[in-house]
């Protein structure tokens, strides 16, 4: 038996290999391995660093259920061999296992980053053997133990958070005891186990239409956590539950049980799993989401957005509505150009001449709609100072397409011989050259002819489990197609190095880090009432960067004061995605736009470098006040909504000792606010209101 013992960055791992060659991960954690804490040798077993099934292999231990425990052969994996080196992100550690009697090998890179309690898993299996071996579930990351820092029993100490995510209701954390997740520590022995998998997963090509792929894991008694993300733009899982007198955590993409995912390897061929970051930090929640941060800005591909996070003006939300025309954009133009919008985007339907759902594909302008031609209007957009955008669902055409009837079934998703509709449309599959040959051509025509420099990427079907077309399973062929659009998107900015392409999926169904370590921003929501709008502004930090974060400005035609005020503060410390009746709205309110975006081209070199934290928690619909705060170092802004409820004020805990405090907009506000040792106390006397502050520490 021998040790191997790996600090970096205030990460600790400790490996055994034990004397039948079986690595084990024994600890993960900010904290020092307590021996005391692993329970019996006996039972270590359980502290398995790898999980590999491969169909037609017995398991011959207890596992009870659905559980990806006990998976053959992982169980019997041994260790080959362990590299520690450098790169220019930080150290690399490659951990090499192999089967000897099925040839297969796993290398898992485990990647650190300077500065960052981060490092990222990935797994690749080879099948060096002379057999083909299908593989139905390989972690990505498998750590066992998640309980055992501390004196006092899980149920008392642990706490899962677990964000929540649906169309209109984007990142809703909630926070769980084992107790409500129905685990419940009962066993007598060490040798039972339940049956009952804590698990949270995905299905399909939206990737966060049910909840986000990650979560925390916080031991309140040792106050310390565990995160993670999965990087991935479509299926995903992750369970905890219970084995050999611990609960450990498994994380990976796609698998056979939840996913209908299947990958055969012939001899010679390799499979690699999908990304896991994981992350330990001592204090609060908000250290994870600090160093998350920190960790996406790291993987994410360098840009000139999210270095200059210029402010955008889209004409849809709660503005044409997907009905632009030659005659109403200019008036928009003119006013976004007015208040310091520095892009302008149109939105949908501009390739139809009326209803244009389900026969999207073409993207080809509607002369109806711009008589004189939509170059004619993006060049009058550039000839305000602003950069023209357009609306497009590359990965769709709708059924009454002329395109789709006249090109191949293998163009598209196909299950059991037949097109998998979703909503009168049907899902490319970019892993067809002919596909990727038409998007790119699609791609240039937009940039050459109209002179777009945004693109907006919408997506808004469903396609299902996957298609059956070259895969062996439906779940190998969804990944497939997801891991192909992620290439594409890598070769179409190394084309257009400054082109920008916003990620939306009916808003915020795609809030993925495959898809955003490429896009420099994401359409964070399609939520059309600003009154909850906040709530989703509150909570953006902890799912992506802030500059990273569009979240719309909307302003009402008949607007007051503190109606235009609390769209403003919605988007302020993110990105502003302005939008509304701008040429319609009163000249105070109109006013109020063109002061904030004043303030925030004044702010947005901090933002792109903060990190976030929450006086109040994370915000829910049903809060009376919220708020959302940025750490810069020396200074921090910090925003705060009052939605309804009886008080006029909120006192906001600041977890840093404060020097001076400012009102930074609107600059009428006339309310009280003051600093209360390490808090700020702040008035808003009418429901739905908002104000941004300035704290000097």
């Amino acid at each position: 038996m021998k040790r191997i013992n790996i600090s970096e960055n205030g990460i600790n791992m400790v490996f055994e290999v034990t004397d039948e060659q079986q690595l084990l991960l024994l600890h993960f954690s900010c904290l020092e391995l307590d021996e005391a804490t692993l329970g019996k040798s006996q039972h270590k077993q359980a502290f398995q660093f790898l999980e590999l099934n491969v169909s037609g292999f017995d398991r011959p231990y207890e596992r009870h259920g659905n559980k990806y425990i006990v998976t053959a052969p992982g169980y019997r994996m041994t260790f080959k061999g362990i590299e520690d080196t450098r790169n220019e992100q930080g150290r690399v550690v490659k951990v090499s296992l192999e089967d000897k009697e099925t040839g297969l090998e796993t290398v898992t890179d485990i990647q650190f980053y300077d500065g960052v309690s981060v490092a990222r898993f990935i797994t690749t299996v080879t099948n060096n053997g002379s057999e083909v071996y299908g593989l139905d579930y390989v972690s990505s990351f498998n750590l066992s133990g998640i309980e055992k820092e501390g004196k006092t029993s899980q149920e008392d100490k642990l706490e899962i958070y677990i964000p929540h995510n649906s169309w209109y209701r984007e990142m809703q954390w909630r926070k769980y005891s084992l107790h409500d997740l129905g685990m419940d520590e009962c066993m007598e022995t060490l040798e039972q186990h339940s049956s009952k998998p804590i698990r949270v997963s995905n299905v399909g090509n939206w990737s966060t239409k049910e909840f986000l792929p990650m979560a925390l894991i916080r031991n309140s008694e040792t106050d310390s956590n565990l995160f993670f993300q999965i990087e991935n733009n479509g299926s995903w899982y992750w369970e905890i539950s219970d084995s050999e007198g611990h609960l450990y955590l498994a994380v990976s993409g796609p698998n056979e049980i939840y996913s209908h995912w299947y990958k055969e390897l012939k001899t010679g061929e390799s499979f690699t799993t999908v990304p896991v970051a994981v992350g330990t930090t001592k204090g609060s929640f908000e250290t994870a989401f600090g160093e998350l941060t920190k960790y996406r800005r790291k993987i994410r591909r360098p840009n000139t957005d999210n270095d200059k996070l210029p402010v955008i003006f889209n004409d849809y939300m709660n503005c044409l509505w997907s009905n632009p025309t030659e005659e109403a954009e200019y008036p928009l133009i003119d006013a976004a150009s007015e208040v310091g919008c520095e892009y302008f985007c149109i939105d949908a339907g501009w390739y139809s001449d009326g209803y244009w759902w389900d026969s999207v594909g073409e993207w080809k302008e509607s002369k109806k709609r711009f008589p004189h031609g939509l170059k004619s209007l993006t060049d009058y957009i550039r000839s305000k100072g602003m950069i023209p955008g357009i609306w497009i669902e590359l990965e769709v055409m709708g059924i009454n397409c002329p395109l789709a009837k006249e090109v191949p079934d293998d163009w598209f998703f196909c299950r059991h011989g037949k097109r998998a509709y979703d909503r009168s449309r049907y899902q490319l599959d970019f892993r067809n050259p002919e596909v990727i040959k038409f998007a790119d051509e699609t791609i240039k025509r937009l940039v050459d002819d109209y002179g777009v420099g945004y693109l907006k990427i919408d997506y808004n079907i469903e396609p299902g489990i996957g298609t059956d077309v070259n895969a062996d399973s439906f779940g190998d062929g969804l990944l497939g197609h997801e891991r192909a659009y992620i290439d594409w998107l890598k070769k179409t900015f190394e084309k257009y190095p400054e082109l920008i392409i916003e990620n939306c999926s009916s808003g915020g169904m795609r809030i993925d880090y495959a898809l955003l370590s490429q896009c420099s921003i994401q359409s964070v929501s399609d939520q059309a009432d600003y009154k909850y709008n906040c709530v989703l502004a509150a909570n953006s930090p902890s799912a992506l960067t802030p500059e990273q974060a569009a979240i719309w400005s909307y302003p009402m035609t008949e607007a007051d004061d503190e109606n235009v005020v609390f769209n403003i503060v919605n988007s302020i410390l993110l990105r502003i995605h302005q939008s509304g009746h701008l040429a319609k709205i009163n000249p105070s309110g109109r006013a109020l736009v063109k002061e904030g975006i004043s303030v925030y081209k004044t702010i947005r070199e901090d933002i792109k470098n903060a990190v976030p934290f929450w006086s109040l928690g994370f915000g829910t619909f049903q809060d009376d006040f919220l708020s959302l705060g940025l750490d810069c170092g020396d200074k921090a802004y910090i925003a705060v909504w009052r939605k309804e409820g009886e008080d006029d004020s909120v006192i906001l805990p600041l977890g840093f000792s404060a020097k001076s405090v400012r009102c930074i907009y609107p600059s009428f506000n006339e309310w009280e606010y003051s600093l209360q040792s390490n808090s700020l106390e702040v008035e808003l006397k009418k429901p739905y209101s908002a104000r941004l502050f300035e704290i000097e520490k």
